[in-house]
């Protein structure tokens, strides 16, 4: 089976502007390709990955990858479908490339004959003056042209300014420059980068009328079995900045992906072959209750993005978190895993009783008392019988925390 045969099984090829031209010139050689985001914040998320993951799998099979992050195009703005962008400042466009460029890099190799490349469309769109930016670009794309694209068309009856009009010009300036300077012969996206993806094969073909064929191809948009939208939990997006969706929270969200849904995402985001997927897919069917597909996902996945300790880590939290021994944690861990629920800063009281009211755990010290008899309260773990119970420095991990349950699954978080 050949690259785009795999592509197509996975279900990971929307559109293409030639499907036999393309199958023919990499059936016959390796082309360069590339895929490009704009800085528009200093983190991607999950729903950023497909194309890039996309790329790789090209770069896997003897393709050269070039990624680009748009601090030009960043500085424009893709036009959303009802709205202008809030223009964002050189400086702050710099830091998102400083910190997309960085997450981009875990993704791809960059030794070897077909190392990737990382570029950056600041670099030659900088010194570009206007008159030149017209004479040279904007004669050779037609406002009925423009007009045609899906992203300017939408924006027509609520307005659209000129800048938001031109950002198509710049992105196919890219895919022009590229193919130039670095033989790019195929530029991929997702499916909203179609109109983009075909002005830049418009500028090749006026502009560099010899040169050989380019292409374009688009992914589908990622969506689930429920209707709800890819990426997105009660607390936001799920980002591949750790600071901002912790790798445990990463772990979670995949390992919690429903059963109408795991072999796709199986397919779109991991490297595994056809015969591992399929073994995963009898595994659904069979005994879902064993969640073997899920936990794969959830693994693949974390050590992609975090690398293989931050993997160790989550499951190391999740395995303690299920059982109830808290204690087996650091307080790296505990902040990961305990991040969302309720803390309290420790104030003195080394009664338990008294901790439990001040910190709103237990709403009263009758009540404190009777969770305690009753076997409802737990210090790290372990219940705790005896309402006269004094806090001592063992009960803090690490110096730093102490984790209370209240019945079987409310968790509260003591910080020191």
């Amino acid at each position: 089976m050949n690259l785009l045969e795999d592509l197509q099984w996975r279900g990971i090829i929307y559109q293409q502007t030639d499907e036999e031209g393309l199958r023919d010139t990499l059936g016959s050689e390796k082309i360069s390709l590339y895929c490009g985001m704009d800085p528009t914040g200093d983190s991607m998320h999950i729903g950023h990955l497909l194309p890039f993951l996309t790329l790789r799998r090209f770069q896997q099979a003897g393709h050269r990858p070039i990624v680009l992050v748009g601090g030009a195009t960043g500085l424009i703005g893709d036009p959303k479908p009802n709205t202008e962008r809030t223009l964002q400042s050189l400086e702050t466009v710099q830091h998102n490339v400083e910190c997309l460029t960085g997450q981009l890099k875990t993704i791809f190799e960059f030794e070897g004959e077909n190392g990737a490349a990382m570029v950056n469309n600041y670099d030659w769109t900088k010194s570009l003056d206007i008159i030149t930016f017209l004479r040279d670009y904007g004669k050779h794309v037609g406002i009925n042209y423009m007009l045609s694209k899906d992203t300017i068309a939408s924006r027509l009856e609520t307005g659209i300014s000129f800048t938001e009009f031109t950002y198509t010009i710049l992105q196919g300036m890219d895919f022009k420059h590229l193919y130039e300077n670095h033989q790019c012969r195929l530029q991929i996206g997702g499916s909203d980068q179609w109109g983009n993806i075909t002005t830049g094969l418009e500028l090749i073909r006026k502009m560099v009328p010899d040169g050989p064929k380019a292409f374009g191809m688009t992914i589908p948009l990622v969506t689930k079995a429920d209707g709800t939208k890819f990426g997105k939990t009660e607390g936001g997006s799920v980002w591949l900045d750790p600071e901002k969706t912790t790798p445990y929270e990463f772990y979670q969200f995949w390992i919690n992906t429903a059963d109408a849904d795991v072999v796709k995402y199986l397919k779109y985001f991991t490297f595994l072959s056809h015969e591992e997927i399929e073994e995963l897919e009898k595994s659904v069917q069979e005994e879902p209750h064993l969640r073997k597909a899920q936990k794969t996902l959830a693994e693949e996945m974390t050590r992609l993005i975090h690398g293989q300790d931050s993997l160790d880590q989550a499951i190391r939290i999740s395995a303690a978190l299920f059982s109830g021994d808290v204690r087996s944690l650091n307080a790296s861990e505990i902040e990961q895993g305990f991040k969302d629920v309720p803390s309290y800063k420790f104030a003195g009281e080394e009664n338990l009783v008294e901790l439990l009211v001040a910190a709103k755990i237990s709403p009263s010290k009758r009540q404190a008392r009777e969770d305690i008899s009753t076997g409802a309260v737990s210090l790290n773990g372990e219940k705790v019988t005896d309402s006269a119970y004094e806090l001592v420095e063992t009960d803090r991990i690490d110096g730093r925390f102490t984790i209370i349950r209240r019945g079987k699954k409310k968790y509260f978080l003591i910080h020191y």
